[in-house]
């Protein structure tokens, strides 16, 4: 494996069998590996210890989504990279687990090659962003910290989704500069995964809501795209 590091993973699904076999994988591969079989399980553990979680959609109980929207309001766990495992691919299945800020969305039955590929892919592309990045991105007030995955307006911190995150940053970063909802789409979805124009435009208005009094410098360019006004 080439990375250095020991990366920890924590894989939810309440199918036992499913459990040891990816934990017997990813280990052979050199991850270190927790399961739980629920949701309500693996809140009990240290979540923000973990570097991704497999998280499986349809489970008794808490399902992986709402387990997912729980971790994201929570500053410990908002940055913690997800991987939806789920028998369920339609899109409006996919587009709500990107909305809650899954990092990949794998849909059973699966290879455990593909998992694996996935993983290693995920994992990658966090820690690349991590390390090339600048710590922190400032207008006035509104500031994000890229390397906790953090926003805050005025001091106080709001809670952000993966996406919601991804295009305040691409806006803020080349601040001025007009995207057009295809650019966004490209720049901040997978490539594997069906946007629509519609859902850049839920995710904008979402954003501009968020930031409070910041919101009118996202700036709506009638026929081209969006833009932050500094």
């Amino acid at each position: 494996m080439e990375e250095e590091k020991k990366y920890k993973i924590l894989v939810v699904d309440d199918e036992d069998d499913l459990c040891e076999i990816l934990k017997f994988n990813l280990e052979t591969e050199g991850y270190q590996v927790t399961t739980a079989n629920s949701a309500e399980d693996a809140l009990k553990l240290d979540i923000a210890s973990f570097d991704l979680l497999l998280l499986d959609v349809m489970m008794g109980g808490m399902s992986g989504f709402a387990m997912a929207k729980q971790l994201k309001v929570n500053p410990s766990t908002a940055n913690v990279p997800i991987i939806f495992l789920t028998a369920r691919d339609t899109e409006n299945d996919t587009v709500t687990g990107f909305n809650l800020g899954a990092d990949d969305y794998i849909s059973k039955p699966f290879s455990l090659r593909e998992v694996l590929v996935r993983v290693r892919a995920v994992l990658r592309r966090t820690s690349e962003r991590q390390g090339a990045e600048p710590a922190v991105l400032r207008y006035q007030g509104l500031e994000m910290n890229l390397d906790k995955k953090t926003v805050s307006i005025d001091g106080a911190d709001v809670p952000f989704t993966k996406t919601e995150f991804e295009l305040l940053h691409l806006l803020l970063e080349e601040k001025g500069r007009v995207f057009s909802r295809q650019e966004l789409i490209d720049k901040v979805w997978p490539k594997d995964v069906l946007v629509l124009d519609r859902t850049v435009d839920v995710n904008i208005t979402r954003l501009r809501k968020k930031i409070g009094r910041f919101a009118k410098c996202i700036v709506t360019r009638l026929g081209f795209g969006y833009y932050f006004d500094a």
